[in-house]
């Protein structure tokens, strides 16, 4: 499928980067299903694409036809059936058998050649396709929270991933206003192999009590960073940081340099997830 082809584009998961995925398509014209199965999930991100909208008309970058425009290409629907599109990203739990279910789903629906792109940040991209009918047409397609203002897309190919399909994922992520970097198939592909020390480390420090949580942030912000590990953790949510960080320990053949943190994982079992839940490694108004 060339560039051209590709008219109506579905969106699986409308958590916090699904549905910035969603309001970027909607933005650059493109017909766009956002699909969740929870009705409060949809419902939140709708609020949530317009509030941002709104943002971008307050900061004079988005006028209101502009708007208006972005929100007629938009359709919030819990009905898989609804999914006909030309290709399809998913932006759902980091668990792989949940990746391959729902693309398993979407090729029964979909012509052979509609592109199943995955928003995985450390699943390999071959495993996903490795059951999925006609894996040529499956690709990594990794965007950064928020989705809507941060600019960098990974573009990954699997073992089986067509060259032509990699170049249109390429392609479509330009015309969405992103910069697009081919990378290989690996764990963490470029920047979460690179970044997952930022975490692993800050975490280490904790466990050791070498300093606090606020003292970490505010001496990494000052040596040049916008965030310290805690705060981007918080922002990202502790819970998709800590899945991240074991797949790729059990991805990397359990090597230590990757273990997941004994305090990250008790955030995760209090449901301190960040910023989405009101309490992470930092308390907000909900």
């Amino acid at each position: 499928m060339k560039i051209e082809d590709i008219k109506t584009i579905g969106v699986v998961g409308a958590g916090t980067m699904g549905q910035g995925i969603a309001q970027i398509c909607a933005q650059a014209g493109y017909a766009t299903i956002l699909f969740d199965i929870n009705a409060q999930v949809l419902e939140k991100a709708q609020q949530t694409i317009i509030q941002n909208l709104d943002k971008g008309i307050e900061r004079g970058k988005l006028t209101v036809a502009e708007k208006e425009a972005a929100l007629a290409n938009l359709i919030f629907t819990g009905d898989t059936l609804q999914l006909h599109c030309d290709i399809a990203i998913e932006a759902v739990v980091e668990r792989l058998e949940v990746k391959q279910s729902i693309f398993r789903d979407l090729a029964g629906i979909n012509a052979p050649d509609t592109i199943l792109a995955s928003n995985t940040s450390s699943i390999p991209i071959t495993q996903i396709a490795a059951a999925v009918p006609n894996p040529e047409r499956v690709v990594g397609m990794h965007f950064f929270n928020p989705a809507h203002i941060m600019k960098l897309v990974e573009v990954i190919s699997g073992a089986a991933t067509s060259p032509k399909v990699a170049q249109t994922i390429k392609e479509l992520a330009e015309k969405l206003g992103k910069t697009a970097v081919m990378a290989k198939d690996s764990p963490g592909f470029i920047v979460n192999r690179v970044a997952r020390h930022f975490y692993v480390e800050g975490l280490k420090l904790l466990e050791e009590g070498v300093a606090d949580v606020e003292t970490i942030d505010k001496l990494m912000q000052a040596s040049g960073f916008k965030m310290g590990p805690f705060e981007l953790m918080d922002l990202i949510g502790v819970d998709t940081n800590y899945s991240v960080t074991t797949s790729m320990f059990e991805a990397f053949h359990y090597d230590a340099k990757f273990r997941p943190s004994r305090i990250q994982q008790q955030k995760v079992d209090a449901g301190h997830h960040g910023r989405k839940s009101g309490k992470g490694f930092y308390t907000y108004e909900k």
